[in-house]
């Protein structure tokens, strides 16, 4: 997948386009992403995505803005897995929230990308004061060459399928819908690096991650299993927070510690995905007091993955009879 940052004044061949934030390739993204990479079959053509550096939320209200469920270098990775060939990276400034719906048409869709077909949700808005939708792209369409095609929502169990929806269920610290929205478990990856060791004092290492996000959506203790390095499907628990017990306002950290191991795991690049949330992040009198808690997280992780374990060979056994 070819990545560019920003918009060039003329694109080297046509391409099939849709745009959007992407905020972690949800089914509903990855729906639109299916029709996309159809449609530029029929056509013999790339597809491309056009997404937005900040998230324009973001850029019009920092202090109001959602937390993102992934960082960009995520999204660039999930949208290259669904098979996507171009993601243009355009950044979110006063200059280009000032274009002009018509603006937007030509300098972007037709000049700067040479958009054959666009592929929508059926609420896309653009331009300046959101002016542009669906129908004006229509009669500008039919006058500068290409197509505009709409995806209808959608929908899972009545629900409709959204960043807001799969936020939401994280922030309720219900996994499992987020997850099924998502498609996939929720998944950050990143490397280990040092942090302030006081982990291994109570007989916890953990393994600190990067994170490439100031917030997050979701915080407490959770059921997780990591992948890298030396590990395989490796079970652990794993804090998301600001550690209240350690100090006030510290960065927010994300630690895994991993159940049955012992190793040397600084800088591997590591996979963490989330399965369960075992409780709230909460502060103790003292690091026994924290430690006596981790004990109870661990020993909760264990019999999650037992349960579900269990309840997976049922089903098994179930279908099989």
């Amino acid at each position: 997948m070819q990545v560019f940052r920003g918009i060039p004044q003329s694109s080297d061949q046509p391409c099939v386009l849709t745009i959007g934030n992407f905020d972690g390739v949800h089914l509903g993204h990855q729906a639109l992403l299916a029709r996309l990479r159809h449609r530029a079959a029929s056509l013999g053509l790339p597809t491309a995505v056009l997404t937005f550096e900040p998230l324009p939320r973001e850029f019009f209200a920092p202090k109001d803005a959602p937390p993102r469920l992934v960082s960009l270098r995520r999204k660039l990775e999930l949208l290259a897995a669904q098979g996507v060939d171009r993601v243009y990276v355009q950044p979110f400034n006063a200059r280009f929230a000032e274009l002009s719906a018509e603006d937007f048409i030509d300098k972007v869709l037709v000049r700067g990308l040479r958009t054959r077909h666009l592929l929508i949700g059926d609420d896309f808005c653009f331009g300046k004061g959101r002016r542009g939708n669906f129908a004006s792209l229509q009669q500008a369409g039919a006058l500068r060459g290409f197509q505009v095609e709409a995806l209808d929502t959608v929908a899972l169990g009545g629900e409709r399928v959204s960043s807001s929806a799969v936020r939401e269920a994280m922030l309720a610290g219900d996994m499992a819908h987020a997850n099924l929205l998502l498609g996939a478990p929720y998944e950050v990856i990143g490397r280990v690096i040092h942090g302030d060791k006081i982990g291994r004092t109570i007989g916890f290492p953990t393994a600190n991650i990067q994170l490439r996000q100031t917030t997050m959506p979701l915080s407490g203790i959770f059921a997780v299993t990591v992948d890298g390095g030396p590990l395989r499907q490796a079970i652990g628990a794993c804090s998301i927070g600001v550690r209240p017990t350690i100090g006030d306002k510290l960065q927010l950290r994300l630690e895994v510690f991993i159940l049955d191991f012992a190793g040397d795991l600084y800088h591997q690049r590591l996979s963490v995905r989330f399965w369960h949330k075992i409780r709230d992040e909460a502060k103790y009198d003292s690091l026994d007091a924290l430690k006596a808690a981790i004990d109870d997280d661990c020993a909760r992780v264990k019999q999650y993955f037992f349960d579900a374990k269990y309840a997976e060979k049922d089903e098994g056994s179930q279908s099989g009879a």
